[in-house]
């Protein structure tokens, strides 16, 4: 374990934590969007900046990526410095300028004291921050079927050759994941559609609902080495079932 200095707070952690990490556990809010507990730090989105440095040291502290800066022993750690919050506004106004149209970001950077952007506002009404954030849970999940594509100012997230994505399965997570709610879709309770393309939706046999599409029932059942079958019930009707299972179990023992 080790123990650092936060925004004057001694905060105790265990080592090969993040800073990020440190000050969520003591209660600290650090702001955050490209960043997410079941994926790797990407430190893209430059919002949860902190200034740290040695107890020691007499130099100055230095401006640190909380997400990706390690916690050490003896650290001060200060996130809401003026010199902080100066640099988030920077992001902040940036990032207002990309994306006007965002409530969210809108939000975030009324509440750090920039109403209006500075620069040039686009207006191709995306809402994209290149958080990366749909690009890494589809890694994650395996399915790798959207990316990075252009450059510089015209960077944004596509299937490959802008076409429809052929290896998406229509799980959604990328649009659940996005900060912004950039990615759209559209479902009923027949089908699914994101990305260019149209998914059936297997629903349960016991309540009707939708679950999934066929090609993610698919992709589960081959991951789990299960038989696609398996995928025909919801988690609500498979819990009720074990449950009369158990009690039928425990009248017959009766």
């Amino acid at each position: 374990m080790i123990a650092m200095d936060i925004d004057g707070r001694r905060v105790v952690t265990e080592e090969g934590r993040t800073l990020l990490d440190a000050a969520r556990e003591a209660g600290i809010d650090i702001p955050t969007l490209c960043h997410h507990e079941a994926l790797e730090p990407f430190g893209g989105c430059r919002l949860c900046v902190v200034e740290a440095a040695p107890a020691d040291s007499r130099g100055p502290a230095e401006l640190v990526i909380s997400c990706l800066a390690p916690a050490r022993d003896g650290l001060v750690v200060r996130t809401a410095s003026e010199r902080v919050k100066e640099a988030r506004r920077t992001v902040l106004d940036l990032l207002l300028a990309r994306c006007p149209t965002s409530d969210v970001i809108r939000r975030l950077a009324a509440e750090h004291g920039v109403p209006r952007t500075s620069f040039p506002e686009s207006t191709d009404g995306s809402k994209c921050i290149l958080c990366m954030l749909c690009e890494r849970v589809c890694a994650k999940i395996g399915a790798h079927a959207i990316g990075g594509a252009g450059k510089s100012r015209g960077k944004r997230i596509a299937a490959p050759f802008d076409l429809a994505a052929e290896d998406c399965i229509g799980c959604l997570a990328c649009a659940r994941i996005c900060p912004t709610g950039h990615i759209g879709y559209e479902e009923t309770d027949d089908e699914r559609k994101i990305w260019g393309r149209t998914f059936r939706m297997v629903k349960c046999e016991v309540t009707g609902r939708p679950l999934m599409t066929e090609e993610q029932r698919s992709f589960e059942a081959k991951r789990a080495g299960l038989p696609e079958d398996w995928f025909t019930k919801c988690p609500e009707s498979k819990r009720r079932e074990t449950a009369e299972t158990i009690a039928k179990a425990f009248e017959e023992v009766r």
